[in-house]
């Protein structure tokens, strides 16, 4: 069923647990994530990213639409979410798609620009019904806009939150984007001093390349949203590459690649629903 991720994102506070949200690439990506969901009995959020939407000729609609299909028959809760957003003709088609949120990320700019333009950005979001998140500090690895060994300052989180208003804030910590192996190191004694100063729920990014047991401890330190792709490309990459592709019909490789997205998902949501 297709739901609003501010339901999704409120129970998992209320109760303490995760919430695994999941970049979506292809229709592979959304059906592969939402079977294990249903696996294990977990909500989950599907994400298309402004990377996404590029690689698909900037076109929002057929992979929105498509993954919000696949939402409206889960038997688990299903969240449709739009995910670094630094366009702004991309944001303002968010409602219009079926978005039920969009991560704004003005996170290259300065400090005061960033709140500026994530302010002016949350407004019309919300104003169009989205529930908004926003990026402070700089979450290493992606495309080399962001830069590795920055961290949140928790003051300057509970200030941003004030000056913007978001509804959920993502923090560097000390994940990376597009981390093939779990080697990143968590500082959980800054997670539980930004989540004592910000009164909305925090978002770790970059959780591919987070060991299971730190993602435990990240959840239970403050984090409520965890980001995930790259684990799901690996699995789904490394499926493809095993196959013999000298087969002609794809289906006899994207659906094992599919099934293998799918493991890695359930094992995911189990490992944050633990928590």
């Amino acid at each position: 069923m297709l739901v609003p991720t501010s339901a999704i994102i409120e129970q998992a506070v209320q109760g303490g647990t995760g919430v695994g949200a999941f970049n979506v690439i292809t229709l592979e990506h959304a059906e592969g994530v939402v079977t294990g969901a249903e696996t294990v009995g977990q909500p989950v959020v599907l994400q298309v990213s402004q990377n996404c939407v590029k690689f698909h000729g900037g076109h929002l609609l057929p992979i929105a639409r498509a993954a919000a299909a696949v939402a409206a028959e889960s038997s688990v809760p299903v969240a449709l979410h739009l995910d670094h957003v630094e366009d702004e003709v991309l944001l303002r088609q968010a409602a219009d798609a079926g978005f039920a949120s969009v991560m704004v990320d003005a996170s290259k700019l300065p400090y005061a620009q960033n709140v500026q333009a994530t302010r002016e950005a949350a407004r019309w979001a919300h104003r169009s019904g989205l529930w908004v998140e926003a990026e402070l500090g700089e979450v290493g690895g992606k495309d080399g806009a962001h830069a590795p060994g920055v961290r949140t300052d928790p003051k300057d989180a509970a200030r941003f939150v004030a000056e913007t208003g978001v509804d959920a804030l993502a923090v560097a910590v000390g994940s990376s984007h597009a981390m093939t192996t779990q080697t990143a190191s968590l500082d959980l004694e800054l997670i539980s001093r930004i989540r004592s100063c910000v009164p909305v729920p925090l978002v770790l990014h970059g959780s591919s390349g987070v060991p299971d047991d730190q993602l435990r401890d990240a959840v239970r330190h403050g984090m409520v949203k965890i980001n995930i792709g790259t684990a799901l490309n690996v699995a789904f990459t490394q499926t493809i590459q095993a196959a013999d592709l000298r087969i002609s019909d794809p289906r006899k490789y994207l659906a094992p690649a599919r099934e293998a997205i799918a493991h890695t998902v359930a094992h995911l949501l189990g490992v944050l629903s633990s928590a």
